[in-house]
């Protein structure tokens, strides 16, 4: 599963997928809010425990993440929805027509 980032269009990636065909991507809509959920988190694991460290082996980037996952555990609070579903909805259905006028 996989937002609408461009990544799957790089040639590496369609070379890798042309090779797996039992492979079947699956896009979520622009702006899916449960899926910036799990970005959020990832990001909030990446400043608070990945950037600027120093992980000299695998061990020690896996402790690191274990750490920060067990502090997160102990106060973790669910991350709280802002938009109303009828605005997530309208956003996700929209149609967008991009055009480079020069």
């Amino acid at each position: 599963m996989l937002d609408n980032y461009g990544t799957h269009k790089h040639l590496a990636v369609k070379r890798w997928l042309a090779r797996h065909p039992h492979i079947h991507l699956h896009f979520t809509p622009t702006s899916a809010s449960w899926m910036n959920q799990v970005e959020i988190w990832f990001s909030l694991l990446h400043r608070h425990a990945l950037r600027r460290g120093v992980f000299r082996n695998l061990g020690s980037l896996v402790t690191a993440i274990h750490r920060f996952m067990d502090a997160w555990n102990e106060n973790c609070r669910p991350f709280a929805w802002v938009k109303t579903a009828d605005h997530i909805l309208a956003k996700a259905n929209r149609q967008v027509i991009s055009a480079a006028v020069h």
